[in-house]
């Protein structure tokens, strides 16, 4: 079992940033998991935005769709057992709620992008970027 608690969302005008803080927690071991981040906007489908994967050779290294590759990025701490989510330069279709999750690591990083493959999810927290 693994608990996840997003924060750090909120209101923030077109070009700005955000920080977003996804705190694990359990008796799995959560740092040899991928973790991924998500967004969902109502009535769409959940997107990945960002994802950190892991193997035993290399440790953690991450994944980036198109849609934000050169503007997230996703790192993970393991002292503190939280995977971040920076976002810059961000734009009205940023806005959604945005959601953590794990899934054991993924052998090919394109199978990140699938949610279904994710056994644990947080609440989520809102994002709204406005011009």
């Amino acid at each position: 079992q693994v608990y996840l608690v997003e924060s750090g969302g909120g209101s923030v005008q077109v070009g700005g940033s955000l920080r977003l803080s996804c705190a694990a927690s359990g008796p799995t071991y959560v740092r040899s998991h991928a973790i991924g981040w998500f967004r969902q906007v109502h009535g769409h489908d959940r997107e990945l935005v960002a994802a950190v994967n892991w193997n035993g050779w290399v440790g953690d290294f991450p994944y980036y769709p198109d849609s934000t590759k050169g503007r997230f990025t996703v790192s993970r701490d393991n002292a503190v057992d939280t995977i971040f989510l920076e976002m810059r330069s961000l734009k009205p279709e940023d806005s959604a709620v945005y959601y953590c999750a794990a899934r054991p690591p993924a052998p090919d990083s394109t199978l990140l992008l699938r949610p279904d493959d994710y056994r644990w999810w947080g609440q989520g927290t809102q994002v709204t970027v406005s011009s």
